[in-house]
Order: structure tokens, then C-alpha cells, then sequence
């Protein structure tokens, strides 16, 4: 999807380098439609150049910073010099996920899609969740809950739910944490296996979580946990543990909790 406004002052833009003069550099911005913005070569790199081409090449992938934006004469000032290397990263990539995004749309509802459709879609998308990536990727984590207050219709909901869960890579962290169960009572032993299913949420643990209990060695047990993000992770974890201590509780026993640790992230391919 291409804008068919402007960009304003400030913008970070994705651009491809169109033409090289003794002046300066001439981009097609990428995201908008048929505009295109000038790089005076005192904003191509910083210091003195002797030649622009040393800097850039045409047909080249950059990101610029808009300085100003004249309506009125159709012309779009940019500093590529202005970008530093963590600010180009990040926005190739954000660039890069709603040209993701834009493919997962047609695939939703038809390469025929018309404009008045998509622009709904993405708007109501966009409100809520601030980009399309982001509102299939979570799509994809949460299901219709995440569109709960998306102004679209069920149909609509259902085929970006559908589409982000068949095409959309969620990032995940795995989180671990150990609990001490204990219980001195005759039947203890069956009593400790009922807290363990506990804590492993008997059907109630959401669909995007995975939750997996095992034996460590007595009286610890482990406690595994994926999720989209830690804070969601932590907060399994903390169930689990508070069910199991509940659970061992009731009949005697007693459980003690020690902190959670990040294993890691990953990402699905």
C-alpha cells in the first residue's frame, strides 16, 4: 500500500535513489505515491564531498529524514546524512513488514481487492493497532480478541485472523521458573501429582501459550513457558505457580517459588 498524501516534517521515509546530479540526489519515495523528494548534496553524508556518486548509486535502497515539505511546488526536502544506522535498520525493517502486510491483505480478501475495501480494512486496522503488521501479528498471537474493538465486520475479522495465523511469524520468549512442592501427608504423592495439573491450567491456559510442568528432582519442579512477550510469560508462569501452590495447599502441603528466568527469544520462520 502506497499514501496518497504527504509526508510530513520530521518523517523518517524509504526511498530509491532515481537520478544523481553535481547538486544532489533525486528519491522516489517508496511508501507514497508518485512523490518524490531532493537531497541537496550538503545532506547526502557528512563532510565535503567531491562526488556525490562516492555516496550513493542509482537504483539505491536509502531512508531519509524529510526536512521540508512544500505542497505548493510539489517538492519534498531530504537528508539522507541525518539517518543514523540504528534509525535506517529500524525503519527498513518496519518498511519491509508492511510491504508483508500488503501481501497478506490481498491474500485476505482477493488481489482484486478494491480500494474502498482495503482502505476500510486498513484504517480500522491502523486505529487500533498502529500499523497493518502489527495488527496481523496480533491477529495471529490473540485471534478474533485482537480485533475486538476493530471497526470491521465478522467476515472481515475472521479473514485477517485466518490469513495472519496461516502467514504471519510471531516472534516468542521462553521463560522458566522452579517451584518447591511439598507435601508430608500419606497420600502426599497424589497429592503433589493434582497440583502439578493444576499448574499446568487443566484446558484454561490461553491458546497462543505453551505450558509445560516437569520433575526436576524432589521436591523441585520446573515450570516452561512460551509466550509473545515476557510480561504475558511472567504472568503464566505466576499462575501456574499460584495454582499449584493453591492446589497443595488445600490438602496440607506447601509450595515455594523461586524466580522466573528469560531463556530466550526466537523467532518462527
Amino acid at each position: 500500500m502506497k499514501y496518497s498524501g504527504w509526508p510530513e516534517k520530521g518523517d523518517l521515509v524509504v526511498g530509491k535513489v532515481d537520478e544523481i546530479e553535481d547538486f544532489g540526489v533525486f528519491v522516489d519515495l517508496e511508501e507514497y505515491e508518485d512523490k518524490r523528494g531532493l537531497t541537496h548534496i550538503s545532506e547526502v553524508a557528512s563532510g565535503w564531498i567531491k562526488n556525490v556518486r562516492d555516496h550513493v548509486r542509482e537504483g539505491q535502497t536509502v531512508v531519509a529524514k524529510v526536512l521540508e515539505v512544500d505542497t505548493g511546488s510539489q517538492q519534498i526536502d531530504l537528508s539522507i546524512k541525518d539517518v543514523n544506522e540504528h534509525q535506517r535498520k529500524e525503519k527498513i525493517q518496519d518498511w519491509k513488514n508492511e510491504q508483508k502486510a500488503d501481501k497478506w491483505m490481498s491474500i485476505a480478501f482477493g488481489e482484486d481487492v478494491d480500494d474502498e475495501q482495503y482502505g476500510a480494512v486498513a484504517n480500522a486496522l491502523l486505529a487500533e493497532h498502529g500499523s497493518l503488521y502489527d495488527g496481523f501479528e496480533q491477529a495471529a498471537i490473540h485471534g478474533m480478541e485482537a480485533l475486538e474493538d476493530v471497526d470491521l465486520d465478522e467476515e472481515e475479522k475472521r479473514s485477517v485472523v485466518d490469513t495472519a495465523r496461516d502467514n504471519v511469524s510471531v516472534p516468542y520468549v521462553n521463560v522458566t521458573g522452579y517451584v518447591d512442592i511439598r507435601c508430608p501427608t500419606a497420600d502426599g504423592v497424589d497429592h503433589i501429582k493434582e497440583a502439578l495439573q493444576a499448574a499446568e491450567g487443566n484446558g484454561s491456559v490461553p491458546e497462543e501459550i505453551e505450558l509445560t510442568v516437569a520433575y526436576v528432582g524432589s521436591p523441585e519442579y520446573r515450570i516452561k513457558v512460551r509466550a509473545p512477550d515476557y510480561k504475558t510469560a511472567e504472568s503464566q508462569l505466576e499462575a501456574s505457580a499460584d495454582r499449584a501452590r493453591e492446589a497443595i495447599e488445600s490438602v496440607g502441603g506447601t509450595a515455594e517459588r523461586s524466580p522466573a528466568r528469560t531463556i530466550g527469544a526466537d523467532q518462527a520462520e
